[in-house]
């Protein structure tokens, strides 16, 4: 890997990790360029292989798939994982999996980093709020730059050093493992990823027998050959089709109710022979 390509790789990176202002605050960086599905593409396209990069990319989002970060809490940092993984194993001439056993522990890593940056951040935090009581615009400024800088240099100098010095060594590491070890690498890149959908079917389903719809759809389409966008338009269907026959069950219901109040209800005769209740 060329200097300018760690660089430039540790450069999206910062622009991507969680509580950087930049793009848009968090909206831009940390839930845009910041996911590993995007940070694949980038790290395909500055490196030359943009379908290993999507693929890595596909392979390490899905492990977080599930993941929200509520706040400042992040369970585990999907930035730094997509932005060291993914290009060190198209680097270093490895598949998904590569990327996938690359992530793991990376993600565990970086969540160090963020808590040891952001504990660094909060003396600027204070020192900004001294110069506020003070009215120094200028300092304030500086405070910020500062606490900014801290991020900067945690990100960019780590992801940079390490795809740059990191590249032939994993390269290395790849080639030496033996052939087990490479198995073992490849079933637990594919089973983690099933693992992250675990979590976020988890989140989403409401009742216990909506995983069948999950268990049909793979079965359908693993039986069948059939690509996912046609199982989307399938699963729509099938979506349209619950919802329309639930809603109006619902209505049927309410109406025969309303029926039989209005029918349970007393009425009376007045003399000119209407009726009221």
């Amino acid at each position: 890997m060329a200097l300018w390509q760690a660089l430039l790789i540790g450069l999206f990176a910062y622009l991507g990790r969680n509580q950087v202002p930049w793009l848009f605050g968090t909206t831009g960086g940390w839930y845009g360029i910041g996911r590993p599905l995007v940070a694949g593409l980038i790290c395909g396209v500055i490196l030359g292989d943009v379908k290993a990069g999507v693929l890595c990319g596909v392979a390490v989002q899905a492990i977080f798939i599930g993941q929200i970060t509520p706040g400042g809490a992040v369970p585990s940092d999907l930035n730094l994982a997509g932005f060291i993984g993914i290009p060190l194993a198209i680097a270093a001439g490895g598949s998904a999996e590569t990327a996938v056993a690359f992530a793991v522990p990376l993600g565990a890593l970086g969540v160090a980093l963020h808590n040891f940056t952001m504990t660094i951040q909060a003396a600027f935090s204070h020192r900004a709020d001294r110069c506020a009581e003070q009215a120094d615009a200028r300092g304030v400024r500086i405070s910020n730059i500062m606490g900014t800088s801290v991020s900067f240099a945690e990100r960019f100098l780590i992801v940079s050093l390490t795809c740059y010095f990191g590249a032939p060594f994993a390269e290395k590491l790849l080639n030496s493992l033996p052939e087990l070890v490479l198995n073992f690498l490849q079933i637990g890149g594919r089973m983690l990823p099933a693992l992250g959908f675990a979590i976020l079917l988890k989140q989403i389903v409401e009742e216990k027998w909506m995983i069948f719809l999950f268990i049909f759809g793979w079965v359908f389409a693993s039986s069948f050959q059939l690509t996912t966008t046609a199982l989307v338009f399938i699963a729509i269907a099938i979506s349209l089709i619950y919802v329309m026959a639930r809603y109006n069950k619902n209505d049927s219901g309410t109406q025969s109710t309303s029926a039989a109040m209005n029918d349970s209800l007393p009425f009376y005769q007045d003399e000119e022979g209407n009726y009221e209740d």
